[in-house]
């Protein structure tokens, strides 16, 4: 019978080494490291393209509020009454317009009688138009006084006026543009949307196949 002593010695190669003597580091086989390696270029490449991403999403920021600014200054030239009857052209009431300029209807029933505007109001009109003007051009939009009016979420009474009264027309063009999620638009602009449009009805197909509105559970 082999002594115990004999046998680890055996075991270990006859010259009784350390047990953690033992332990190597693992080998890593050419494909596991070639994996790594392109895992590790491939998240690399991710965090420059996030990169590229930020900066051309600045740039293009930076280009259409420039495009904005030279077009309200070339609007602006026109006379406020010329300027209204544009805006009323393209479908917007007269409560719209005066939201969105950010002044009362009484107001704007002024300018439109002829009374002299303050320049700041001047440019205020302007600004819209060109607002307009962007909208229609680049995002190739018809109707762009209808599609103010259009919520941002179906059975959501938010739309572009409600942003652009509010000094988000940003939100306006990402929203024109057709490339952002409304949700998420409308989050940012209002994040307790969800919770003060909840309703407690849905509807609901009935027997006879009509729609009808009950309780939810």
């Amino acid at each position: 019978m082999m002594n115990d002593d004999h046998g680890v010695n055996a075991v270990l190669g006859g010259g009784g080494t350390a047990v953690g003597d033992l332990v190597h580091p693992p080998i890593i086989s050419e494909t596991r490291t070639q994996g790594h390696l392109l895992t590790k270029d491939i998240g690399g490449y991710r965090q420059e393209v996030r990169v590229l991403d930020e900066r051309f999403g600045y740039l293009h920021k930076q280009s259409k509020d420039f495009e904005w600014r030279t077009l309200t200054a070339q609007r602006a030239k026109a006379s406020v009454l010329t300027m209204l009857g544009e805006l009323a052209d393209l479908g917007f009431g007269w409560r719209d317009i005066a939201r969105l300029v950010g002044v009362s209807v009484p107001a704007l029933q002024k300018w439109r009688r002829g009374e002299k505007t303050s320049g700041e109001s001047r440019q205020k009109v302007a600004k819209l138009l060109a607002a307009c003007d962007l909208i229609r051009l680049h995002y190739l939009i018809e109707e762009v006084a209808s599609w103010f009016e259009m919520p941002l979420v179906s059975g959501i009474p938010t739309n572009p006026i409600d942003l652009y009264a509010a000094n988000r027309a940003d939100f306006c063009f990402e929203f024109a543009s057709g490339d952002a999620d409304p949700e998420r638009l409308l989050t940012e602009f209002d994040p307790d949307w969800r919770e003060r449009y909840r309703s407690n009805f849905e509807v609901f197909e009935a027997s006879d196949g009509r729609l009808s509105i009950r309780t939810k559970d």
